[in-house]
């Protein structure tokens, strides 16, 4: 009876797998859980990075992500602008993506009503630039050029944030959130090594391994990978779980992640043993 049911189990209609792979990715997501995991060595670089920026200084942010990496990226870069804006760090932000200022603006605009910022004194977008490794390079070189006006026309001269910080090198840190090119590896080879410049990077999961060796050479003095490194970083903003009124996308998903991996792991184990006790039993019987 026994063999039998392990024959049983090595045949069994798949759609039984895919209701259990199903249910191992909705009880999750209906009933959040939040398992224990260890900060990757690259994101708490990253959380350090900011830490060491003094309060009151001045970051830039290349927003460049579209829809398809919104998933991985959009929990990163809504942790990184709470970490900014607690600590009082203004921000000048673009992007290089032409899809990524209808996603953006509303998070930056979010997050600065809930902590007080005011646009233009706290924080800026200066809105979509054409031209990509030849964009980067005239942001190396001169904002104001490759910016003449924010995202809604106001010439940059005016913006109270932007005072002091015309060429990238006045920036105590770079952050470029990446879903592909133009992106990481584009601000690293263009001007990062040209100006000595600190960068930090969040990107997608498939691009993360790319990145690592500007990681390994100091070319990047941080970087978060994927939806598990968005949740990381969450982790480290947020010690102590979220406030009210903020959801940790990335945690709670990077938990459906680990649900589901654990399912598979375990009917490829129960699979193998299954296998591996009938063809004992069958050699035994012949």
């Amino acid at each position: 009876m026994k063999l039998d049911t392990l024959v049983r189990f090595q045949n069994m209609d798949r759609r039984w797998i895919f209701l259990g792979m199903g249910l191992a990715i909705f009880l999750p997501m209906m009933f959040p859980i939040t398992l224990p995991f260890k900060v990757d060595e690259r994101v708490q670089a990253l959380y350090d990075a900011v830490e060491e920026v003094p309060n009151g200084s001045t970051v830039f942010i290349s927003a460049d992500f579209g829809p398809s990496s919104r998933p991985e990226l959009e929990p990163y870069f809504r942790a990184t602008l709470h970490h900014l804006f607690r600590k009082d760090i203004k921000i000048v932000s673009a992007t290089l993506w032409p899809s990524a200022p209808p996603l953006v603006v509303p998070i930056y605009e979010e997050l600065a009503e809930r902590y007080g910022k005011e646009y233009g004194r706290d924080w800026c977008f200066l809105g979509y630039k054409d031209g990509k490794e030849l964009a980067i390079k005239s942001i190396g070189e001169n904002i104001p050029n490759a910016f003449p006006k924010d995202h809604v026309g106001t010439p940059v001269g005016e913006l109270e944030v932007m005072r002091g910080y015309q060429q990238a090198k006045d920036f105590p840190l770079i952050i470029n959130v990446s879903g592909g090119a133009p992106g990481t590896r584009e601000y690293v080879l263009q001007i990062q090594g040209q100006y000595d410049l600190k960068i930090a990077s969040a990107t997608t999961a498939v691009s993360g391994p790319d990145y690592i060796p500007f990681y390994k050479a100091g070319q990047l003095v941080g970087l978060a990978a994927g939806m598990p490194g968005s949740a990381h970083y969450e982790k480290l903003v947020f010690p102590d779980g979220p406030p009210e009124g903020v959801r940790l996308l990335a945690t709670q998903a990077y938990n459906v992640l680990n649900v589901g991996h654990a399912f598979i792991i375990l009917l490829i184990v129960a699979g193998n043993l299954a296998f591996f006790v009938t063809r004992r039993a069958e050699e035994q019987e012949a």
